[in-house]
């Protein structure tokens, strides 16, 4: 499913937009059925077609106070699947899944994937853990690490394609000594955009490549402008075939 990262990481970019702009996005990648799901802040898009269904979730915007708060709390809560994971991810989650699960009910037929960025990269998560025997795929971009090993080995069957762009900071959070773990290796994106299986010495070589290029141009940090939703676009596309 490799062929679909693309496809996913512009459905994950219109899931930015309200319900009226995405429509005609959504319509013209071929999903003509659309719900536009909002509480509080945490949204999602349900879109679907003949074949499939697809939610996307939205990611972290600056200017919602709801996602800066889901953000910043990342004390471990109990995971419904096992596990502990990141609490505000979670709560987010949970403000909108009793509508998820209604449309999910309507389209029972079809084949399920989930997508998303950032805040939402990380709702889509959780949801693909308690979809596990459900879902095809799950496709994440920029996504944080969201709980612990328990819970990531709770649906280790979920095929997950994780894109992680060079020195994207948002992958990094929360931290490790929190006992936050990622489920699925990374699909890395390199400093020139393309999607190479890097060692671990081949990949500190080049965010450091990154890093110095970004120092050249007077911008000491890169790990903030390599987050965006924008660069996830471009590069899986320049790699959709591989």
């Amino acid at each position: 499913m490799i062929e679909q990262c693309s496809k996913m990481a512009k459905l994950a970019g219109i899931a930015y937009l309200d319900e009226k702009p995405a429509k005609p996005k959504y319509k013209k990648l071929g999903y003509a059925g659309h719900n536009f799901i909002e509480n509080d802040g945490a949204q999602c898009h349900a879109i679907w077609n003949d074949e499939e269904i697809v939610l996307c979730f939205r990611g972290t915007e600056p200017n919602e106070f709801s996602d800066i708060l889901a953000d910043l709390n990342a004390w471990p809560d109990k995971a419904k699947v096992g596990g502990r994971v990141h609490n505000g991810f979670q709560n987010e989650l949970e403000k909108i899944w009793e509508d998820i699960i209604e449309i999910l009910e309507l389209n029972k037929d079809k084949e399920l994937y989930i997508t998303g960025h950032s805040l939402g990269g990380a709702m889509a998560t959780i949801a693909a853990s308690r979809l596990k025997d459900e879902i095809e795929a799950l496709y994440t971009y920029g996504s944080p690490r969201v709980g612990t090993r328990k819970f990531v080995k709770s649906f280790s069957n979920v095929e997950h394609y994780r894109h992680v762009n060079n020195n994207d900071v948002v992958t990094s959070i929360p931290l490790a000594f929190m006992g936050y773990v990622h489920h699925r290796p990374p699909r890395y994106i390199n400093f020139h955009g393309h999607i190479r299986p890097f060692t671990t010495w081949q990949r500190l070589k080049d965010k450091w490549r990154g890093r110095l290029a970004s120092i050249k141009q007077w911008k000491p940090f890169d790990g903030a402008s390599d987050h965006g939703m924008i660069f996830y676009v471009e590069y899986t596309e320049k790699n959709k075939n591989v």
